[in-house]
């Protein structure tokens, strides 16, 4: 089989790749529908167009907006942290989306392996060469060989897109390791691939946001020393009172200002008297349900 040519998998705009959805959907050997918006069975990018239609701008999103942007204009790659619910994912989705690159999408978790990152010899294909050199003679051969197949972190570094890594502490730190080469020397190696193919150039347009959870959250691990000395750190902390406040009218046009803010107030309260981690998220639910309350 002949060799992907880049131009045939290049995908611009705001897009996004799934690496569960299509993780499960190998396992379940499905293939994508046409509501799936998906090009190839290579790249599996997406359009994620009104994804973020509710983010809201204020002066505290669009500072640290801006402050992971430069960072992403030296090519650092960017770990932003933050406490749970604090709009972690939708900041960097938002900043991966304004660069106008296919954005690609993994999401953290202790099942994903190296091979779940770059790729695997995870399918057969068959060629048959037919051979009509003779005048009536024709010589048939049916070849079976593995094929690879990029996952997320591949199709991100050969197409130069934006990585959107979310909750990356959660994975396991030996699957990460094949991020160090690439955040370092701009060389992802592939573990399962043979010859010229086993090394990958990054594309000079490849970044990476990664995001995560304080290791004091259950289910985080340690990330490595060495991978944390390749990141920029942008700390995050739960948004104003007003900002939050906004974030929940967003998210659900039809609560009142007045419950939007009785919500947060609620939220807020809790979270600094008791010293439990509340998110925006659960002011967005407190306000969902209530307006299903009748008057």
């Amino acid at each position: 089989m002949a060799r992907r040519d880049s131009h045939e998998r290049k995908v611009r705009g705001s897009q996004i790749r799934d690496s569960r959805t299509e993780k499960n959907r190998q396992e379940r050997h499905e293939t994508p529908s046409a509501g799936d918006q998906t090009p190839n069975r290579s790249t599996g990018i997406r359009d994620v167009s009104g994804v973020l239609d509710s983010f809201v701008e204020s002066p505290e999103t669009e500072a640290v907006t801006r402050r992971i942007e430069r960072w992403l204009s030296v090519n650092r790659p960017v770990h932003v942290v933050g406490p749970t619910g604090c709009g972690k994912t939708a900041l960097a989705m938002r900043v991966a989306t304004e660069r106008d690159r296919p954005v690609v999408w993994i999401n953290g978790d202790a099942d994903l392996d190296t091979s779940d990152l770059v790729g695997d010899y995870d399918e057969q294909e068959h060629v048959s060469v037919r051979d009509n050199y003779i005048h009536n003679v024709t010589k048939s051969t049916d070849i079976v060989r593995d094929r690879w197949v990029d996952n997320p972190l591949t199709v991100a570094v050969r197409e130069g897109a934006t990585l959107v890594y979310n909750e990356f502490s959660r994975t396991k730190p030996a699957a990460n390791n094949a991020l160090l080469s690439v955040f370092e020397e701009g060389i992802l190696e592939l573990p399962g691939q043979r010859g010229d193919d086993r090394l990958v150039e990054a594309h000079p347009e490849f970044r990476a946001i990664l995001t995560s959870n304080g290791t004091e959250y259950a289910g985080v691990h340690e990330p490595q020393d060495a991978l944390l000395d390749r990141l920029v750190g942008v700390y995050m902390d739960y948004y104003s009172f007003e900002t939050e406040v906004k974030i929940v009218g967003s998210h659900v046009p039809t609560a009142p200002d007045p419950l939007a803010r009785q919500c947060v107030d609620l939220v807020r309260t809790v979270r600094e008297e008791f010293d439990w981690t509340l998110g925006t998220r659960a002011a967005i639910i407190a306000a969902e349900g209530l307006t299903t309350v009748p008057a």
